[in-house]
């Protein structure tokens, strides 16, 4: 059964006592070794935190876990999850959350980095009210590489009703029965208020896929949103977006026509809550593509840049 937010209780060790110097430091030692063994997925166990990034090795050999589902390594081929944990630099013990969760592709994948001494979290909107008014139409976004075809059905589909959509809080909820996935959780808060209070000060780590631009056609407070997420972060905590890119003055006047934004617009606006930028990810960037098409041609990949900012 998946936990969501506010069932989450936060550990604390016992504190230990000690008549000589000596046996403070045994008493120490064996707390230290028995909160990292009971901390599961407390966010409050300093010890449980690893200073050491994934190494390779170590992603390749979470991204072959065979309980991975079929659509998730199919979405590898687009994704390049081994060069983006990579680039991320995510270590065990850390805590994280994924804005715009969506079906929890990326939240899975943080999940199984940070490991049992954990947590990673992903962010969805409450629904839309009834009686909201309309958002202005948006042309479905297209396929980001159209050089990765998915398998087509055999036979025909039956003219049927499609299933109702699922909301991402349900699709994070079908992950989480996985019981290596128990330090998973979905956090329905709007964007412009994205982490729960208990998580405020203890976040590691951000992360924004591919939905940025989205942000704009939605009519986000995006100032609002990278403050809040700035706020709730340690020093040095590391906010990572990944979008697709726009030509050069376009900002984010195309987010709901071409799915795309303008790298230095949404750099701008991201250090302007405080953040300072320490890396370009350029292992999703296509310089052939002609960013003026939702879908490029001819068929290719469309360009993509990825942006690791840090707080101070």
């Amino acid at each position: 059964m998946m936990k969501f937010f506010s069932d989450i209780v936060t550990l604390s060790r016992p504190n230990a006592a000690a008549a000589t110097v000596a046996m403070l430091v045994i008493t120490a030692s064996l707390v230290s070794i028995g909160g990292c063994s009971n901390l599961g997925t407390s966010t409050s166990g300093a010890s449980a935190r690893s200073s050491v990034t994934l190494t390779k090795a170590q992603i390749a050999s979470l991204l072959a876990s065979p309980d991975r589902t079929a659509a998730d390594r199919t979405n590898d081929l687009r994704r390049k999850p081994d060069q983006m944990l990579d680039f991320i630099g995510v270590r065990a013990g850390m805590v994280a959350l994924d804005l715009s969760t969506g079906g929890g592709y990326t939240t899975e994948l943080l999940a199984r980095s940070v490991g049992p001494t954990g947590s990673a979290y992903g962010q969805s909107q409450p629904p839309r009210p009834v009686d909201a008014p309309p958002r202005p139409p948006v042309t479905p976004e297209g396929n980001a590489n159209p050089q990765i075809q998915t398998a087509q059905p055999s036979a025909p589909v039956p003219a049927t009703p499609p299933p109702p959509r699922r909301t991402s809080a349900q699709a994070l909820a079908e992950r989480a029965k996985n019981p290596s996935l128990s330090n998973l959780f979905s956090v329905v808060r709007v964007f412009e208020d994205p982490v729960p209070p208990e998580l405020s000060g203890k976040l590691d780590l951000v992360t924004l896929m591919f939905n940025y631009h989205d942000l704009g056609h939605m009519g986000i407070d995006r100032s609002r949103m990278n403050a809040a997420v700035f706020a709730a972060m340690k020093p040095g905590g590391m906010y990572v977006i990944a979008d697709h890119a726009g030509r050069p003055g376009t900002g984010i006047s195309e987010a709901g026509t071409l799915h795309r934004i303008e790298e230095s617009f949404l750099q701008k606006e991201v250090e302007s809550a405080g953040f300072k930028l320490v890396a370009h990810g350029d292992f999703l960037r296509n310089p052939l593509d002609p960013r003026d098409k939702n879908i490029p041609e001819p068929a290719q990949p469309k360009d993509e840049f990825v942006l690791k900012f840090v707080k101070p």
